[in-house]
């Protein structure tokens, strides 16, 4: 699967203090992209620096075969966490899921390319890379 980035930008969960203002401006400026369209859409994170607590890239995109530049790999080497998107702190909980199973050694992440996954339905799912 290949995703065409609207837009995207450079954070870290732990040392930017303007990590959600950056994150919350990135979807705004993508949602203005995504007017009238009712496709899937994509919280794609990539080129990390080490591993949660390091730097990483986020962007927002919709899937695009042809001008695609982020590209997913094989996805059956993903664990899937659907989020309760009932809850309005529903994917940052899943986050600290996914934090906490790590720090445990319960999950082996790749640190590859990650993704939330935003279906037309208000299903959320984020997809994790494994070892």
């Amino acid at each position: 699967m290949r995703i065409e980035l609207l837009t995207s930008i450079r954070t870290n969960n732990f040392n930017d203090d303007q990590m959600m203002e950056k994150i919350q401006n990135m979807w705004k400026e993508a949602y203005r992209s995504l007017e009238g369209k009712s496709d899937t859409v994509y919280g794609v994170y990539f080129d990390y620096e080490s591993d949660f607590k390091g730097d990483y890239s986020i962007g927002v995109g919709i899937e695009d075969a042809e001008n695609g530049k982020i590209v997913i790999p094989d996805q059956s080497n993903y664990k899937v966490f659907k989020v309760a998107s009932s809850d309005e702190e529903g994917i940052l909980k899943t986050w600290q899921k996914i934090w906490g199973l790590e720090e445990s050694d319960e999950l082996e992440r790749g640190y590859t390319v990650d993704f939330e996954k935003y279906l037309p339905s208000g299903e959320i799912e984020i997809h994790i890379a494994l070892k």
